[in-house]
Parts: C-alpha cells; structure tokens; sequence
C-alpha cells in the first residue's frame, strides 16, 4: 500500500510545480505592477504553503480511495470532485500568472472554491480525517479569493493584457 498512498500524496504536486514553472517569471514581473492589498501574504509564503497544502489534500484522497476499496463505483463522486479541484486549482495559475486574466482566475477561483466544499462534504461521511486535511486548503482559497478579487478591482484591464 505504500506505492498509491505515495503516488496519490504527490500527485497534486505535479502541478504544483507546473504551476511554480509559470509563475517564476511573473512574480518577477509582472506581479509586481499590479496593485495588492496590505494583507497579502509575502511571495515566499506561498511555496511553503502550497506544499503542505497540496501533501494534506494528497494524502486524504488516499485515505478516500483507501476506505472505499479503490476506484470503484463508489469512489465515483468522491474522487470525480476531488480530481475536478485538482483540475481546477492547476487550471489557475495559467489564466491568472500566464494569460493575465484576472478576471477569468477569479470567476475560476471561486468555482474551485466551491468544488472543494462539494468534495469535502462527500468525504466526511467516508473519512473525516480525509476531510479535516482538506480544512486548510479551504481556508487559504477563501484568502486567495479574496485576493484575486482585490487584485482584479485594483487594477485596470489593460494589466490583464
């Protein structure tokens, strides 16, 4: 059981470092010509959280797909949500670092903030501690939403471009 527990932990880091890949270049910048509010957290924090976030979420599908016997038919809605979040949290950082549209990231962001909640609400019944691994993750989208949305309001539209 150690080879899917730790395909299934580092699987969200894939993209994760897709995503890093990207961003390099505009955090060096691009991002710094774009208005943010005082809150935010340093660049540097955002490596470090990403990590643990993206091990936490990795970890509590294996625990999903460990307590319902694999992919099976009763995997469907628990892992389909799970891999649509996955899809969706990789799909952010080209429309936002690589596209520049901020816009678009945040209509994004908030769709993937709420396939997270669907996906968290369809494990608690099948593993709670699945689901507590998932809280943090949660609680950093609704702050990245928030930034997102303050970054789109603060900046014109030709910084999208």
């Amino acid at each position: 059981m150690w080879l899917p527990m730790l395909g299934m932990t580092a699987l969200p880091h894939l993209g994760g470092l897709v995503g890093g890949y990207i961003t390099r270049q505009q955090v060096k910048t691009w991002y710094p010509t774009l208005k943010k509010p005082s809150w935010r957290p340093p660049n540097a924090a955002f490596p470090v959280v990403w990590t643990c976030l993206y091990t936490g979420m990795g970890y509590g599908s294996y625990l999903v797909w460990k307590e319902l016997g694999g992919f099976t038919e009763d995997a469907l809605v628990p892992l389909g949500l799970y891999g649509l979040q996955l899809a969706l949290n990789w799909t952010w950082t080209p429309i936002f670092f690589g596209a520049h549209k901020l816009k678009l990231a945040l209509m994004e962001i908030v769709l993937l903030t709420g396939t997270v909640a669907a996906t968290m609400v369809s494990w608690y019944p099948i593993n709670r501690t699945a689901t507590l691994l998932m809280a943090p993750y949660l609680s950093w989208l609704c702050l990245a939403t928030s930034l997102n949305y303050c970054i789109w309001r603060d900046n014109s539209e030709e910084k999208e471009e």
